[in-house]
């Protein structure tokens, strides 16, 4: 019942910006917490930004922080990611995720807690 489609990867050069969407149904946005992922080739998928309303706050790790920002649009079920500044080591498949809201966006980001329902990714290339 829960659905979510990843929307907006593509081709970008280094220090262009791209808008990744997530276009979801079967949940309430605003109960939830949302998080973006990525995952590079040979590496591990790590958690970028996430929001919870289980403590109303947001988190980006550093190396994007300044950079990307998470937001969500309750009334359209979208959770979008903005990504300005890209930049080479950017490139990888990012994922969108949902929970039903239980810890922090700290806790949903750095996988103390897992979340529930998954995209199936999009890609994003940042290269010259």
């Amino acid at each position: 019942q829960v659905q979510l489609v990843e929307s907006g990867g593509g081709l970008v050069q280094p220090g262009g910006s791209l808008r990744l969407s997530c276009t979801t149904s079967g949940f309430t946005l605003g109960n939830a917490a949302v998080g973006w992922f990525r995952q590079a080739p040979g590496k591990e998928r790590e958690g970028i930004s996430c929001l919870s309303s289980w403590d109303g706050r947001t988190y980006h790790i550093d190396s994007v922080k300044g950079r990307f920002t998470i937001s969500k649009d309750d009334a359209k079920n979208i959770i979008y990611l903005q990504m300005n500044n890209l930049k080479p080591e950017d490139t990888a498949v990012y994922y969108c995720a949902s929970d039903r809201a239980t810890a922090s966006a700290f806790g949903y980001c750095s996988g103390s807690v897992l979340f529930s329902n998954w995209g199936q990714g999009t890609q994003v290339t940042v290269s010259s």
